[in-house]
């Protein structure tokens, strides 16, 4: 069907997540989506052109380039008792607190998030404050490789700090973290997702999207074509 365009992109991954095991219903094994963007500084989102789209074959640590030298060293890193065995990254695209970063906003994340921090809220400057932000630390740090949640391609409230919570201040600019800033093309949260989902939905993405699929729930998990990807985990 996903072949056939008779369902959606969106439909596709939530099924390949649902088989993989993956369920709302335990935050270890949460459905994971892909960053699908690069640009979150234009003025507007031109979805005809290829090169507002992150490339889809590459794990998120070395989408930028930079990054690949710092992950195939690690890899190459031999273990001197020989226990461990070799990886690009030591942390994992999908996870509890990346899943509780993101949910911050939202009950029940917001309790969950509260008791994984010894009952109170992380320091503000490592909250989920800003998407634009989130990308670029992601391009600048490749021992952040966390992926997307289905969230941000139809659920606008998480973007927005309903509840009132007091998430802090960042250290430098001391900027009070509340709701999310969103990238320049989008002029509120409702708009961010609708044209996030009309991205996933993008000739540019139906086209490439199986690249990343190979990597997370395909022949590139693991063995040698994970190797060659740059895409094994500890």
């Amino acid at each position: 069907k996903w072949v056939n365009r008779e369902i959606s992109n969106f439909d596709y991954l939530i099924q390949l997540n649902t088989m993989a095991g993956r369920t709302y219903n335990d935050l270890a094994q949460y459905p994971v989506f892909p960053w699908i963007l690069r640009d979150y500084t234009s003025e507007e989102l031109d979805l005809n052109n290829p090169a507002v789209f992150r490339d889809l074959s590459k794990p998120i640590g070395v989408v930028n380039e930079k990054n690949a030298k710092t992950v195939k060293d690690r890899y190459n890193f031999e273990d001197p008792l020989g226990i461990v065995d070799k990886f690009h990254y030591g942390t994992h695209y999908s996870n509890a607190a990346g899943v509780m970063h993101y949910l911050i906003r939202v009950e029940p994340f917001t309790t969950l998030h509260i008791q994984l921090q010894s009952g109170r809220f992380d320091c503000a400057d490592r909250q989920f404050h800003s998407i634009p932000a989130t990308w670029q630390a992601l391009m600048d740090n490749p021992n952040d490789v966390k992926e997307l949640i289905p969230e941000f391609f139809y659920f606008p409230e998480f973007l927005e700090n309903q509840n009132g919570f007091n998430l802090g201040q960042l250290q430098i600019s001391k900027e009070v973290v509340n709701n999310v800033i969103l990238p320049k093309w989008a002029h509120s949260p409702e708009d961010f997702i609708y044209k996030h989902r009309k991205a996933l939905e993008s000739e540019y993405v139906s086209a490439h999207l199986h690249e990343w699929i190979d990597l997370i729930f395909g022949y590139k998990q693991r063995g040698p074509a994970a190797v060659e990807a740059l895409n094994v985990f500890y």
